[in-house]
């Protein structure tokens, strides 16, 4: 119950900043919600490392990490302001990342680099990635499976938010990706699909072993997940709540 609280609020934030600051990818960052709960709660310790490929899901990924303490209320809010840290795209400037991402492809290919230097450096350190399915049209991601297949990266968990909508068309209309398993096992990959809102099969995908095979998880997600009139439709990946929207949009998560 307390997950799916903090998930609640962590949307209550996405929709308010996402109207004040008359900024796009709500429905790509509504997305996520439940998977970055799950890694920041849980996993996100000590030395493990995450990279937001999907960068423009910038902001589910700043709310989260404001709700975790990494930066103030304050910092937040400045939020599609002028001279902020908070970035449109997902900043290393801001506490806590590591890595700027906005370039689709470009997430992957570093996750599987660092994951080999924890591997030379005999580090326990765990690389976990998130990247969208319109990554999978970008050749970068497959020569990264090829390498870490290559190279037993076990310490590598690539989670794919598949919720089946890109930037202007249904991912499926776009370039087709079925049969994602297979393809992904013909690369020597441990797979492990799962409802990316449920947060028990997700921290339960988070448990991998140590079999010198990297991991990915192709999570079952919906766009816009929680506000009905945004959930799957394309019309959400660039358009913000105006006030109208905002209100009947709170009123659902409330």
């Amino acid at each position: 119950m307390l997950l799916k609280h903090i998930a609640k609020q962590i949307r209550i934030k996405i929709l308010k900043i996402s109207s004040a600051a008359k900024s796009s990818h709500i429905g790509s960052s509504l997305s996520i919600v439940e998977i970055l709960v799950v890694l920041y709660k849980f996993f996100i310790k000590k030395k493990n490392i995450f990279i937001l490929s999907k960068g423009h899901a910038c902001l589910a990924y700043y709310c989260v990490l404001n709700k975790f303490h990494y930066f103030s209320d304050k910092i937040l809010k400045s939020y599609g302001k002028n001279n902020t840290i908070l970035l449109s795209h997902v900043s290393h400037k801001v506490p806590g990342i590591v890595f700027s991402t906005g370039s689709l492809g470009h997430g992957l290919p570093y996750a599987t680099g660092r994951a080999l230097a924890e591997k030379i450096n005999k580090t326990n350190n765990k690389i976990f990635v998130l990247i969208s399915d319109g990554e999978l049209n970008e050749g970068t991601t497959w020569e990264s499976l090829l390498f870490a297949a290559h190279h037993k990266l076990d310490n590598l968990i690539i989670i794919i938010d598949y919720n089946k909508i890109q930037s202007l068309d249904f991912a499926k209309n776009v370039l087709k990706l079925e049969p994602l398993n297979k393809k992904f096992k013909s690369f020597g990959c441990n797979i492990k699909n799962i409802n990316g809102h449920n947060f028990n099969q997700i921290y339960k995908s988070f448990i991998v072993m140590k079999n010198k095979k990297p991991t990915i998880i192709i999570a079952n997600t919906i766009k816009g997940k929680g506000v009905s009139f945004m959930e799957n439709s394309i019309l959400w990946h660039y358009k913000f709540p105006n006030e109208k929207e905002l209100k009947v949009a709170l009123k659902e998560l409330k």
